[in-house]
């Protein structure tokens, strides 16, 4: 049996966590009066919004993934559009189609891989943004070596690159990605599979069935 290594602090039977980034809050004062709905595309996100400004949760909220939907409604917050699959692309085509004429505040990290802001504001949606917080690799040892022939799970593009800073890609190895904006970031000698369902539970089965 394969040993299975998750980029993620996320605790699941049989799987190895390996966190690959630590997030850093922006403290900052926020201001969400005039905007009509929110975007958030992360757990981590949410939870720093919420650390800020208890008041978001009086707007409502759009959300891409799963867990980011649950996060928001574990704080109380409301959801009132969500995209189970983790494209950013796909969620701003949804809200130009959908929402045209809301104004919209998209909460985010210091680095992101799509530009909500732009690709709303270039359809006349009215939409501003707050960088909430970065993202900074874990170091580990370099004693620390992972075992050959393992399934290595990565959950976005930062995971790959802060592996790639701590570890040698082995040609043993396989990985499975969520998401195809992850997966334009595997490079091309890898042997890697995409999730047909953006989640860490789906990304798993498909690393146990490898």
């Amino acid at each position: 049996m394969h040993t299975i290594y998750l980029c993620s602090p996320s605790c699941h039977e049989g799987v190895i966590s390996l966190p690959m980034i630590e997030f850093r809050l922006i403290e900052q004062k926020i201001d969400v009066e005039g905007i009509d709905r929110l975007i958030f595309t992360s757990k981590e996100a949410v939870k720093s919004l919420d650390r800020l400004n208890k008041n978001w949760i009086k707007i409502p909220a759009v959300s891409i993934g799963e867990e980011t939907t649950k996060a928001i409604k574990a704080l109380g917050g409301k959801v009132i559009y969500s995209n189970s699959k983790s494209y950013g692309e796909l969620m701003a085509k949804e809200l130009v189609e959908k929402f045209p004429s809301y104004s919209f505040l998209y909460l985010r990290p210091k680095k992101i891989s799509f530009d909500f802001k732009s690709y709303l504001r270039s359809f006349d949606v009215k939409c501003k943004e707050l960088i909430l917080y970065e993202t900074v690799c874990k170091s580990y040892p370099k004693y620390f070596i992972l075992e050959k022939n393992s399934v290595i799970i990565f959950t976005s593009p930062s995971t790959i690159k802060c592996f790639l800073k701590n570890f040698n890609w082995d040609s043993s190895y396989k990985a499975v990605v969520i998401g195809s904006t992850t997966q334009k970031h595997i490079p091309s000698h890898w042997t890697s599979f995409i999730s047909s369902i953006p989640t860490i539970e789906s990304c798993i089965k498909i690393a146990q069935d490898i």
